[in-house]
């Protein structure tokens, strides 16, 4: 029986988010954006994430009026974007005040469908945000973010799963961050999820070690409805797998995308003239991945952070500390803001020689519960060592939280103009007052 699968496009967000650090300049963008909308893709993933506070804080660009621009050169094409549940586009929780202004806003300013995470698969840090979506009429697609450890199996990333389509999810999406999902497990768990829940199933992964075209390929025939691509100049590596190599195979199958490749390779070789002014990384498969469970981007970032430090002696070292304060810590999934969170420990584990001896204000926040609900209890011992006697709360962490938006409109008076102005500030105080300022004298 044919059905036809549904291609989700990452050139404009998690693509160069995985390969150019989240560089791509809104201009290489509209050079391809009206190409883009003709193809006819499920959505394209043009928002959140990183993107947000890399427009601030590196390419003087307000977030807000890139997704109208590309709202405006895409008007057939669903845009998409990821968000970071309570964290919303940050790295740590906000008030259901600022929760619900931010979606709406998102919605109102051409977001289509928004992904929902939370980096420990907490649910109750992902129910604000699916109400809000859902209030707005846009589509709630919340996730499964998949990782590989003792803690985790099939049942459970299922029981999650019903837990989100409870709530209300539109469909569920398998976030493997790592690009650890093998094509033997996709075919299960894709297989159990539409057995569980009666909404469409999305699959997100990255080629980091090699796996995700098969996974993809395997997850298709167990059900799945809609894959995450790239741009071929912008796939491989930490990015996704290829979108004209997915078109052209299931082209000859029952999965035919209908998709056009010779219009796709038009808007890949624009990319590829884009690309001439950045540093894009060779594109290869890392099989560390597949021990440490670190994330490609981590690893990218590790490494470049220690060669800046004259630390590099010590890379091997870190390594292996990462799994081992993971373990420690209740094995949470390394996606942000917890890879960042494992990581920095784990390097002033091995530079200070003395485990836990300096610890940074996330890892005691995370230890409080302030992230949410660990997959499993922290070791007991190493929570002495980082709270002591203090006890980690059991409730909602955002409900201790403080209605912000008020306040930060009164901070922010005079250099905001508008309601996304005064979000941005929230989330990134420092970098938007600046871009304020500069907006200001311009």
């Amino acid at each position: 029986m044919q059905r036809k699968i549904g291609i989700t496009e990452t050139l404009f967000r998690d693509a160069h988010q995985s390969l150019l650090a989240t560089r791509l300049k809104i201009e290489h963008m509209l050079a391809v954006a009206e190409m883009i909308d003709e193809v006819g893709y499920h959505s394209v993933e043009v928002w959140g994430g990183a993107t947000f506070d890399t427009c601030l804080r590196y390419l003087n660009e307000d977030p807000w009026e890139r997704l109208r621009t590309l709202r405006k050169r895409m008007p057939r094409t669903k845009l998409q974007m990821l968000l970071r549940g309570q964290n919303l586009v940050a790295y740590r929780q906000y008030p259901d005040d600022v929760v619900d202004t931010f979606v709406a806003k998102a919605v109102e300013n051409g977001i289509d469908i928004i992904r929902i995470f939370d980096a420990l698969n907490d649910t109750r840090n992902i129910e604000r945000a699916l109400r809000a979506v859902k209030k707005t009429g846009a589509h709630a697609q919340a996730s499964v973010v998949y990782t590989v450890s003792p803690a985790h199996d099939i049942p459970g990333y299922v029981k999650i799963a019903k837990e989100l389509v409870e709530m209300g999810a539109d469909s569920i999406c398998i976030k493997d961050m790592a690009g650890l999902l093998t094509p033997a497990r996709a075919s299960e768990l894709v297989r159990q999820l539409k057995q569980a829940v009666n909404v469409p199933i999305q699959l997100h992964s990255h080629y980091t070690c090699g796996f995700a075209s098969m996974a993809y390929w395997e997850g298709i025939q167990a059900g799945v409805a809609v894959v995450d691509t790239a741009i071929s100049a912008l796939a491989l590596g930490t990015s996704q797998p290829p979108t004209e190599t997915m078109v052209k195979v299931l082209q000859e199958t029952d999965y035919d995308t209908g998709l056009d490749l010779s219009l796709l390779a038009r808007i890949n070789q624009e990319i590829k003239k884009a690309l001439a002014d950045y540093k894009k990384p060779q594109a290869a498969v890392n099989t560390e991945v597949m021990v440490s469970q670190i994330p490609g981007g981590m690893l990218s970032n590790l490494r470049a952070q220690l060669e800046q430090q004259k630390l590099s002696h010590k890379y091997d070292e870190i390594l292996e500390e990462v799994p081992r304060v993971r373990k420690e810590l209740g094995y949470p999934p390394l996606v942000t803001p917890m890879s960042q969170i494992i990581g920095t420990q784990a390097v002033l584990n091995v530079i200070t020689g003395e485990r836990y001896k300096i610890k940074t204000k996330e890892i005691k926040d995370y230890v409080k519960g302030l992230y949410g609900r660990p997959p499993v209890p922290i070791e007991p011992e190493v929570q002495k060592m980082i709270i002591g006697d203090e006890k980690p709360i059991t409730v909602r962490p955002a409900d201790l939280l403080a209605p912000g938006m008020e306040e930060a409109r009164k901070e922010i008076k005079g250099l905001a103009a508008s309601d996304e102005d005064v979000l941005s500030y929230i989330l990134f105080p420092e970098y938007a007052r600046q871009f304020f300022l500069s907006r200001k004298q311009a």
